[in-house]
């Protein structure tokens, strides 16, 4: 993220710019400057990710007890010196920088094809040179943190805004993060996390007003400098010429500056000397080629300006704004009758989306939640401990981060149950729940690379393997809400897995799910109190899995691994390609790991690495990461801690059971000759497989393997998906592979049991 070029700049020509400090030394002086005050340092936790995950194997699904105690130290490395953190993470992805996000993506899967080949080639971890983010990092980080007793908040549009806003009006000691906007933003000091030192707190800090001194600019230019330069809202392309002119015409090209170097000083040098000169006098327009490019670019512009902060490079809009005749329905529903009133800026043109709000009938732009005066119920998180109401957070009594968005960034939501929003949208904030707000607000998610081989014909995606449960989640969360066509709402799904060219995203309508009882409506699941309600919930968390035949076996399961074992019998009803010796990992790896200290998992030796493995470790990841949706959904009928990778998953730990169970070794070398994990083991193993056979699958050893069921073992590239005209578990279908990416409409599920 960041700026063009202008990372490398400061680290290479402008060295003055970074000023090493202490941070601890900084508290001190910050506080003695405004006693009664905690000095608080905002953290850009999605730039922090890469420094923050220090176990040396990454390549197994994540080494998640490490990284716990990992994330415990940074904590305490500044909660000990009196500094307070607040992190931000990335709730969506803007319409603007989609395509950034995409070519990412696209960028992340090549990265990703080199890694398996490195595997099959070595049959090792390849070097940190290769290093790749575990699968869900981010997410469970924030349930880390929160576990931590740390503030953690997700951000309703990209995160580094919220972060400078925050930084600004809470006079924050200064942002922790790895990203040329901070540079850009007029907030806050800007402290270096690839720089900082843990153990004596010691970090670099970039200096707006020295960058500016170098370049001969103010800071309120540095955005116009962004948008030139190119930043993920402005492409790079739009001003290649217009730099190559300003680069052609520049008097003091340096020998020593690379040529992203020079071209940074000659826009500066263009803007100080040529475009100042008219400031004032011209419009920005007349004085650059913006052509029709004139909106974006302002936008772009207008995207670093902090809520109370003005740009002398735009015209600055109106106090007030007028009517136009124009109404819009929310809904393209011909029997939804709500329609909302536009208002067009005089300036811009732009048109705002405005509705009513029932309390004080004044009309608001609809991104904004109307006030609920009436006392919602209290909601309990069971897994903090912490009672409040569901609808405010009992911690910050200033207003809302969140609320600090810009004219520019506002949405319109679909679900016209304000007080429904208001909880989704709360839960979302304080990162207590996952997607459900984004599917709720724009209908719109998407989940980023995993570890997949794109070889590997015989284990499918596991962006395809989850739909099933997403799309009942949708029937959940959207239930009533129909589209044009008198069917259930679309939603868009950028999903990355291979052969997807995400040009387009996948166009995906809700999967009809039956709960025992009928399906409870949200206002039940998630503000009524009554005890009866937690079976409600319970009840439609399985459903979404389409689990309800296997409450009762589900229920006998300790508490501690019933979230896995859900998890598991979805899996193998769907993947007709996992064997029993899969089945024998992934349980024993769940049992040992309660017995293993954090220190042994750190010394764990794997013999060599298994591409097959590694696929299934990051797939039972995601598995987590959809258990998260789906609990957040049903209104928290587990409490989160059952299911954070933690305490129920280690990647290496799960990959030398793999190779001893691929092997042939006997289960009591699995459990390592430990009675008590023995019983637990059949245990366990029985309810899964009776499940499964509920749903007309039967788990099989290797050796039982047909030609017909190749898979992994058979010839490399066949598919081994059911061919059958059985329906199971989750519909009538086809292979995956065939299913084909980008903008298709998914009616309900159309695919089979693999």
């Amino acid at each position: 993220m960041g700026v063009r070029g202008l990372q490398g700049f400061v680290g290479s020509s402008c060295p003055h710019i970074c000023t090493e400090v202490n941070l601890r030394e900084l508290a001190e002086h910050h506080q003695s400057r405004h006693p009664g005050c905690t000095p608080t340092i905002v953290v850009d936790a999605m730039c922090c990710l890469r420094y923050w995950y220090t176990p040396e194997s990454w390549i197994c699904g994540g080494q998640w007890r490490e990284y716990f105690s990992a994330l415990r130290d940074f904590v305490k490395s500044f909660t000990t010196v009196g500094i307070k953190l607040i992190f931000f993470f990335d709730g969506m992805v803007e319409e603007d920088k989609r395509d950034e996000w995409v070519k990412r993506r696209l960028k992340n899967n090549r990265e990703i094809s080199r890694i398996f080949h490195y595997i099959k080639s070595h049959r090792e971890q390849p070097g940190r040179n290769m290093f790749f983010i575990p699968s869900g990092l981010a997410i469970f980080t924030r349930f880390a943190l929160k576990a931590l007793g740390q503030e953690t908040l997700c951000s309703l549009q990209e995160a580094d805004y919220e972060v400078a806003s925050y930084g600004l009006q809470h006079n924050c000691l200064g942002i922790l993060g790895e990203d040329t906007d901070y540079l850009i933003y007029d907030t806050c000091p800007y402290f270096s996390i690839s720089e900082l030192c843990l153990e004596s707190l010691d970090t670099i800090m970039l200096c707006r007003e020295k960058l500016c001194e170098s370049l001969g600019l103010q800071v309120a230019d540095l955005p116009l400098l962004s948008c030139l330069l190119g930043n993920d809202v402005i492409p790079e392309g739009m001003f290649e010429s217009f730099r190559y002119k300003c680069l052609s015409s520049y008097t003091s090209v340096k020998d020593n500056f690379d040529r992203k170097g020079n071209v940074i000083l000659a826009i500066s040098e263009h803007i100080s000397k040529v475009l100042h000169l008219y400031q004032g006098e011209k419009k920005l327009e007349e004085m650059l080629p913006l052509g029709p490019n004139k909106a974006l670019f302002y936008k772009g512009i207008a995207s670093y300006l902090l809520p109370g902060q003005k740009s002398p490079w735009l015209f600055q809009k109106p106090q007030s704004v007028i009517m136009d005749k124009q109404v819009i329905s929310m809904n393209s529903d011909p029997d939804c009758k709500q329609e909302i009133p536009i208002y067009a800026d005089p300036e811009t043109k732009e048109e705002v989306p405005m509705c009513t709000d029932p309390e004080s009938k004044q009309e608001l732009p609809v991104c904004t939640d109307p006030e609920v005066k009436q006392k919602l119920p209290v909601g309990t998180d069971r897994e903090f401990n912490l009672e409040a109401p569901m609808c405010t957070h009992p911690e910050i009594n200033q207003e809302d981060p969140m609320d600090m968005e810009p004219e520019i960034k506002q949405q319109v939501t679909v679900v016209s149950d304000p007080r429904i929003l208001k909880v989704a949208r709360t839960h979302h904030v304080h990162a207590e729940s996952y997607l459900v707000y984004n599917i709720m607000s724009g209908r719109e998610i998407e989940c980023s690379n995993t570890l997949e081989d794109e070889l590997d014909q015989a284990l499918p995606s596991q962006a395809f393997i989850y739909r099933p449960v997403r799309q009942r989640v949708y029937s959940l969360l959207l239930g009533d809400c129909k589209d044009g066509a008198g069917t259930g709402p679309v939603v868009k799904e950028w999903f990355v897995y291979p052969g997807n060219p995400l040009r387009h995203p996948d166009l995906v309508r809700p999967l009809q799910m039956t709960v025992p009882g009928g399906t409870p409506s949200l206002e039940v699941l998630w503000l009524n109190q009554e005890p009866e309600t937690q079976a409600q919930r319970l009840d439609t968390l399985l459903a979404c899995f389409n689990l309800s035949s296997s409450r009762e076996e589900l229920q006998e399961v300790e508490s501690s691994l019933r979230a896995l074992c859900c998890l598991l019998i979805y899996l193998f009803v769907q993947v007709d390609t996992l064997c029993l010796e899969d089945l024998h990992a992934f349980i024993a790896q769940a049992l040992c790991l309660q017995g293993k200290s954090t220190t042994q998992l750190v010394n764990l030796q794997l013999d060599y690495i298994n591409s097959r493995a590694v696929q299934l470790g990051s797939l039972l990841v995601r598995g987590l990461t959809t258990l998260a949706l789906v609990n957040s959904a049903c209104g928290f009928p587990w409490t989160m801690s059952e299911f954070m990778p933690w305490n129920v998953f280690d990647g290496k730990l799960f990959h030398q059971k793999y190779l001893q169970s691929e092997k042939g070794y006997s289960v009591e070398v699995l459990l390592e000759q430990n009675r008590s994990w023995l019983t637990r083991f059949h245990n366990l193993k029985a309810v899964i497989c009776k499940a499964c056979v509920k749903e007309n699958r039967r788990i099989v050893g290797r050796s039982h393997w047909t030609s017909h069921h190749s898979g992994r073992w058979g010839r490399q590239g066949s598919s081994s998906y059911r061919t059958s005209n059985t329906y199971s578990h989750s519909g009538q279908g086809q292979s995956w592979r065939d299913q084909g990416p980008g903008n298709r409409q998914y009616e309900h599920d159309q695919w089979r049991r693999y």
